[in-house]
């Protein structure tokens, strides 16, 4: 005897669907876009934002508040830019649910998690540091705060920078395969 699945449950599952919809839709975007080349110059663009955040927050008190914000926005529109782009052209690997990850996407997955976890981490102790040694200085706490919030948002992206680094491009005769073509 079986049971009908519970409210919970069933909008677990609804929720479920709509993500595989969108990754779906998502995975047919700038097809021209998926390969090494493209995602490594994205790579690139991502890190350079991530490098200006956090070069930003540290000279903070020593530049104008115009240059600072300049740069500071820059850096955000720059990176959330490459961010989104990489999201889509590394696929579910980066998200955090899928039930149409195979094997290889699956221990990519893992694996860009475990070094993203890491590095926040080590990220996060270094802005504590940061912290302690500007508390006693003008805007000390707003400094931190721009540096934890830098070092935060770069430790985040770290698991798309690794996958749109490492990924090899994708073999055609994968898609071949899957198309009944015998």
């Amino acid at each position: 005897m079986t049971e009908q699945p519970g409210r919970l449950a069933a909008y677990w599952e609804h929720q479920l669907d709509k993500l595989d919809d969108w990754e779906e839709h998502k995975s047919r975007r700038l097809p021209g876009w998926r390969d090494r080349k493209h995602r490594r110059a994205l790579t690139a663009v991502l890190s350079a934002a991530d490098l200006v955040l956090v070069g930003t927050a540290a000279v903070f008190t020593k530049i104008d508040d115009g240059l600072f914000f300049g740069l500071w926005g820059a850096g955000i529109v720059a990176g959330g830019v490459a961010f989104f782009l990489l999201r889509i052209l590394t696929g579910r690997m980066c998200g955090g649910f899928s039930r149409l990850l195979d094997e290889r996407e699956r221990e990519w997955r893992h694996r860009v998690t475990y070094i993203g976890y890491q590095a926040l981490s080590y990220l996060m102790v270094a802005s504590l540091i940061y912290l302690v040694v500007v508390s006693d200085t003008a805007d000390g706490g707003f400094r931190g705060a721009l540096m934890m919030s830098a070092l935060l948002v770069t430790g985040t992206t770290i698991p798309t920078v690794v996958l749109g680094w490492s990924l090899p491009d994708d073999d055609p005769e994968d898609f071949e395969e899957g198309m009944g073509n015998d």
